[in-house]
């Protein structure tokens, strides 16, 4: 159930504690040693999981979408449906997007206090000379009263009209590789995440999935 339908069973006076009804939704329990049920039947929380999608463009990060686009979900077997996303990509956006049941690590990850670095490549319409790379790793004001902190900037390559960028951000502003580049005078083509913290894209096809180990699990 999502946080809202289970209010709604709490409210209805269909869950128990111990065998007593409650109908307190803030109520804190200890899941070690308190019996939760529904409609009398023993709930057990199912085992954590953690999942790696590398997403690819034109997907929306949502189970279900008014518009009948796709979703990241058609990505996903059955039983790894039940999972929620961590943040999301815009559906021009690819690359690592994960997935879990654990909302206090999800948590983690999203919280700006964190500061985990997350690294994207990022195609620009046009080349960028030293000084931009500069002012953009220094610190960029992408809007009134808001300057992004200072980010690792690289140039990786760049052709004849294009240029792309790595980049590791330790925040995450709303679209703010979008808002960087065009507050430079430039847009970007593509953006793909290749990396959140110790959890890597690495070798995973487009619209594959891996479960992550253990190892990068402890880390965040």
């Amino acid at each position: 159930a999502s946080r809202t339908q289970a209010v709604k069973l709490i409210e209805a006076g269909r869950i128990t504690i111990n065998g007593h009804p409650t109908q307190n939704p803030n109520l804190r329990i200890n899941m070690d040693k308190d019996i939760l049920a529904l409609d009398r039947q023993a709930l057990i929380a199912r085992p954590k999981r953690y999942l790696a999608l590398n997403k690819p463009r034109g997907l929306v990060t949502t189970a279900s979408d008014e518009k009948g686009r796709q979703t990241v979900y058609q990505c996903l077997n059955e039983e790894d449906k039940q999972l929620s996303p961590v943040g999301r990509l815009d559906m021009a956006r690819e690359g690592l997007l994960l997935f879990t049941n654990d909302p206090h690590w999800a948590q983690k990850i999203l919280d700006p206090k964190s500061h985990i670095p997350k690294t994207y490549h990022v195609q620009v319409d046009r080349l960028l000379d030293a000084p931009e790379i500069t002012q953009l790793s220094n610190g960029i004001e992408i809007e009134p009263d808001t300057t992004t902190r200072p980010a690792q900037i690289s140039l990786l390559r760049s052709g004849d009209k294009t240029c792309w960028l790595e980049i590791t951000l330790h925040e995450g502003l709303n679209r703010q590789i979008r808002r960087m580049i065009e507050s430079i005078g430039a847009k970007v083509l593509r953006l793909v995440r290749i990396s959140i913290g110790p959890i890597k894209l690495d070798d995973l096809t487009k619209g594959q999935t891996r479960p992550l180990t253990s190892q990068e699990i402890a880390q965040i």
